[in-house]
């Protein structure tokens, strides 16, 4: 079985129901460690509705989509700084059934890969200290943990990588 990676629009079906499960995934995992509980079906709606992606969308940023014997398994976004200089790595994401396999390294390098071509030299990143599989993948792959580069409230630790 082998993996492609390739852009895909953010509003895409495939897009969509990716998106659908990562939000799903890290959304109930948040709420299981913290309250006991799974997202309320009405807020996940609500947020799913919120934050589409459309920053995800060319000039500015960039959805990958991994494949796994063509079936779609995973995905990665960029978004570009103001100046272009600076890339952040969002929404890594693989299906659990596929998992295991390599491709979420593979969709981080494809992503590095698009933004060096589109210009920029650094990757930052921020993540939750309960998504400790990202924090090891992020790792493995040459990221450090740097200083908050951003005052999302969800965000826990934040990585950078020089794309040299």
């Amino acid at each position: 079985m082998t993996w492609t990676v390739a852009p895909e629009p953010y509003d895409s079906p495939t897009a969509a129901a990716l998106w659908r499960a990562y939000y799903t995934e890290v959304s109930d995992r948040w709420y299981l460690l913290h309250e006991g509980r799974r997202t309320d079906p009405a807020e996940l709606e609500r947020e799913i509705a919120a934050h589409p992606g459309a920053e995800l969308a060319p000039p500015g940023g960039l959805l990958l989509v991994a494949r796994y014997a063509g079936e779609p398994a995973g995905s990665a976004g960029i978004r570009l700084s103001a100046d272009g200089t600076t890339a952040e790595l969002t929404r890594v994401f693989l299906y659990e059934r596929m998992r295991g396999r390599g491709g979420a390294a593979l969709l981080v390098r494809a992503a590095e890969d698009a933004a060096r071509e589109r210009g920029a030299t650094r990757m930052i990143l921020d993540t939750r200290g309960d998504l400790v599989e990202a924090r090891a993948l992020y790792a493995r792959l040459g990221y450090a943990e740097t200083e908050p580069h951003n005052a999302d409230p969800y965000a826990e630790h934040w990585f950078a990588k020089p794309l040299g």
